[in-house]
């Protein structure tokens, strides 16, 4: 890699890191090509990305980020799981991680809070963004279905009793 191939790569990063919402550092020693195709795979289908960098580029692509604290965490065979969802990185990580015991959560940041492993892990423990705003609609979709309800309960009931009437009159 050349020095403008190291300077767009930098670029991309770092560009990449202002826009997202979680960052997970994971510590990837003795991973195969097919397990971190099945981990990319995996971040894919979560709505994250996982890049591996040289942990010189990936320090100064930390840099003017809202994660510059990660650079301690960048030694030895790194990568990078970032996603806007805060939650979605650091659940596609730590299942990846439940089964493979190659992958290691070194630690991450959420906006600027610096989380160790186990701040990773209850990050992961967290619905989806998506999850909460199934779950705020439903809540809010709730009361109108209740007040639909008792609105047309009379009805029906009177209804019922008609058709009571209608029936005993008839045999």
């Amino acid at each position: 890699m050349d020095r403008s191939q190291k300077s767009d790569a930098v670029a991309q990063l770092n560009a990449a890191l202002k826009e997202v919402g979680v960052v997970v550092v994971t510590r990837n020693s003795g991973l195969t090509v097919a397990q971190s195709t099945a981990l990319r795979g995996q971040m894919r289908e979560a709505g994250a990305s996982y890049k591996v960098a040289k942990n010189s580029l990936a320090k100064l692509a930390l840099k003017d980020t809202a994660y510059e604290g990660l650079e301690e965490h960048l030694t030895g065979p790194t990568a990078l799981a970032y996603s806007e969802d805060p939650v979605a990185a650091a659940k596609a990580a730590v299942e990846f991680a439940k089964t493979n015991d190659k992958l290691e959560i070194v630690g991450g940041s959420m906006g600027g809070q610096m989380l160790d492993e186990a701040g990773i892990r209850a990050l992961a423990s967290l619905p989806s963004l998506d999850e909460l705003r199934a779950k705020l609609v439903g809540l809010v979709n709730a009361p109108a279905t209740k007040i639909a309800q008792v609105v047309n309960a009379p009805a029906a009931k009177l209804a019922r009793v008609f058709g009571a009437y209608a029936a005993k009159d008839a045999a």
